[in-house]
């Protein structure tokens, strides 16, 4: 049954707010006329939809949510039923907004929802991929061992995530303090020494820095502001169909990060249908949700043109391997998967060997990354450091 959240008048004129659970907006609106309270809104989803300070609805860390399906999955393990479990949850949530949702999730299953179409209404919570194991586990009678999956499914999507976020903190740092050094070099160190420059003969490298120095000074505010407002207009664009199309494109084209991008499409692809197939998930299903969670538009259309190859009853591999996506010898050990059956398990097997070389190759990169941009820092630096002492070295020698 529906959740609906309201805003309403009552007699004396003070303004509520809540949630109540009706079959449509009008039982809704006469369950609000019933108790005096004359409506302003009422929108289908409950507290836990509404939208924060940005504009867009609030989402739960994926760090909390593995959590929940982890808890969830033990005390339905030790025989407690899912409206217990879901409320001990609820009252117990560590985060507000799990409470909120976990409140609504146990209302909508008490009025005879299932689990699966109860989290289906809170997407920036749970994931297609959640949804559609849970669903699978309570049609199966496997509803435990599911959770369990998609909790150590989510925890690993943490750990990386958290570990490239953790990667990247120092290069970026070090991006930030050296535009920060140049562009306070250029703004407040040359313009003191233009005067005494332009009184000797200047090299065309000094010439350029002091051309520099001066378009930042008069006209600084200006680039930053057209900086601002391309931002404003390009972000739109960016994530817009075309423009998301665009970026996945020129991600998979890039010469090194290309292969890293691919690889982890391919790997996230390969485990989460190996991990819905081994639950029970039909492989059309499957499929059709393992293409949404790859991240990237390209290789989605090309698995979805497989999902209509298996559905004509051919074979998975033969299209993955025509689309020029995949890897040779992943979509080999897909085509032996088929023929011996066991095409689950070897998905999660391409997944975790393939996932290991790409957390050493970012790795790899990310420790590349640092002296390198030390060094672009150090060469900017030095340019500036030559364009200034050229002209003075001359003039000394001249005067000698």
């Amino acid at each position: 049954m529906p959740t609906f959240n309201y805003k309403a008048k009552t007699t004396s004129g003070e303004t509520v707010a809540g949630v109540l659970t009706a079959e449509s907006q009008q039982v809704a609106l006469r369950m609000l006329d019933d108790r005096a309270l004359f409506p302003i809104t009422v929108k289908e989803g409950g507290q836990a939809d509404r939208p924060s300070f940005t504009g867009r609805s609030r989402k739960l860390k994926l760090r909390v949510v593995s959590t929940f399906y982890s808890q969830l999955a033990d005390l339905l393990r030790a025989g407690v039923p899912v409206l217990r479990a879901l409320d001990v949850l609820a009252r117990s949530a560590s985060t507000p907004l799990l409470g909120e949702i976990l409140r609504e999730v146990h209302n909508d299953v008490s009025s005879g929802e299932s689990l699966a179409d109860a989290m289906a209404k809170h997407p920036r919570a749970f994931n297609n991929l959640a949804v559609a194991m849970v669903r699978a586990g309570e049609a199966g009678g496997f509803l435990e061992d599911v959770l369990a999956r998609v909790s150590a499914f989510s925890e690993r999507q943490d750990e990386l995530r958290n570990k490239l976020i953790g990667s990247m903190i120092y290069p970026v740092i070090l991006l930030v303090v050296g535009l920060a050094v140049v562009s306070g070099l250029l703004v407040f160190v040359v313009p003191k020494l233009q005067g005494f420059l332009d009184r000797v003969e200047k090299p065309w490298i000094t010439t350029m820095l002091l051309g520099t120095s001066d378009f930042l000074q008069r006209r600084g505010l200006i680039l930053l502001g057209v900086l601002v407002i391309a931002g404003i207009f390009v972000g739109p664009v960016l994530r817009s169909g075309s423009g998301k199309l665009a970026i996945d494109r020129l991600s998979l084209r890039m010469p090194v990060l290309g292969r890293i991008v691919t690889m982890v499409a391919v790997c996230r692809f390969c485990r989460i249908l190996g991990t819905m197939l081994h639950n029970g998930v039909p492989i059309l299903q499957a499929l059709r949700i393992s293409k949404d969670s790859a991240g990237n538009q390209l290789l989605a259309d090309e698995i979805d043109k497989a999902a209509d190859s298996v559905q004509r009853g051919e074979s998975l591999a033969l299209p993955l391997a025509e689309s020029g996506m995949f890897p040779p010898d992943i979509v080999d050990m897909i085509a032996v998967a088929e023929e011996s059956n066991n095409l689950e398990n070897v998905l999660v097997q391409i997944a975790d060997s393939n996932e290991a070389r790409v957390a050493r190759l970012i790795d790899l990169g990310v420790r590349l990354l640092e002296p390198l941009m030390l060094v672009v820092m150090a060469c900017f630096v030095l340019v500036i450091a030559l364009a200034l002492l050229v002209p003075i070295l001359r003039m000394s020698s001249a005067m000698q």
